[in-house]
């Protein structure tokens, strides 16, 4: 996901200042990765200042002025654009494990011990997705459903792998 955007996305709901939009993503977008770095909100924000996709508004105070950044129009426009347009689906035709596989093979290794061992991976990460969606709101469960779907994929992969195993091999061989 772009930062970015995501950014741009959080500011049209109102000015905040970069401490708010962090915990704002955080909040949101963070579930099962690390959270955003400071670093990252500001640099992002001055690109998007920079593009004029947000502008700043300064706050007087007692101490030094903090910024609140607003989105413009054009930031707007961007996001609307961003909203609009379909992710390019990911096909995975060179994933790391058909890489193993091969190698495997290749190296006189048992591929079917890879693939077992990959299997119980997944299905470990699918028991956790479905506690971490029972305990979850909403947001959660639909995070989580979108991995498991790409989990069952990866296992009837799997499991069609195995029973072409024989037929991998003897195409390496060659």
């Amino acid at each position: 996901m772009s930062v970015g955007f995501a950014l741009l996305g959080l500011l049209e709901s109102g000015p905040a200042h970069g401490y708010d939009l962090k915990r704002n993503y955080d909040e949101r977008f963070g579930a099962g990765r690390a959270p955003l770095h400071y670093g990252q909100v500001y640099s992002t924000l001055a690109r998007l200042l920079k593009h004029g996709l947000v502008e700043v508004e300064s706050e007087p105070g007692d101490g030094p002025d903090r910024k609140r950044y607003a989105i413009t129009d054009a930031g707007v426009t961007d996001v609307a654009g961003w909203l609009a347009r379909p992710e390019k689906p990911e096909p995975y035709l060179q994933s790391t494990l058909f890489t193993k596989i091969v190698l495997a093979l290749m190296t006189g290794r048992d591929a079917n011990d890879l693939l077992d061992t990959q299997r119980h991976e997944h299905l470990r990460l699918m028991r956790e997705l479905t506690r971490r969606k029972s305990d979850g709101d909403l947001a959660d469960a639909l995070i989580c459903d979108h991995a498991l779907f790409h989990l069952e994929a990866d296992l009837r992969w799997l499991e069609l792998t195995a029973a072409r195993l024989d037929q991998l091999a003897e195409r390496i061989a060659r």
